[in-house]
């Protein structure tokens, strides 16, 4: 259980950096802290993004599910103000790093 754990992180790490050098308006600086994200991205997600779907979630069927988009846009905002190597632009580029790193961990979910 411990080692699917760790192999998932450096997945995820791996995922993170990769996305941050494809796109020009994420800036990541190294591997640690591509680390550092996988870690508080993982907490975030696990933890705050349920309950901003849950408490978002009448906006969300009208939008029919595009609100999805800007709640892992703010996901990725948070953890850009909680590490400091990990700078992006804008919320524009936050949405669009959300997008990327889960079409990424789908690609990478369909190879393991």
């Amino acid at each position: 259980m411990l080692g699917l754990t760790i192999l998932n992180l450096i997945l995820s790490t791996i995922a993170i950096f990769v996305t941050g050098y494809i796109l020009p308006g994420v800036n990541i600086r190294s591997i640690w802290i591509a680390l550092a994200v996988a870690v508080v991205l993982g907490i975030l997600n696990s933890f705050i993004r349920p309950i901003l779907l849950v408490l978002t979630l009448p906006i969300n069927i009208l939008t029919l599910g595009l609100l999805t988009f800007v709640i892992m846009g703010f996901t990725v905002w948070l953890t850009s103000l909680v590490i400091p190597g990990f700078e992006v632009e804008n919320f524009l580029w936050c949405m669009v790093f959300a997008v990327v790193l889960s079409l990424i961990n789908l690609l990478i979910g369909l190879i393991f």
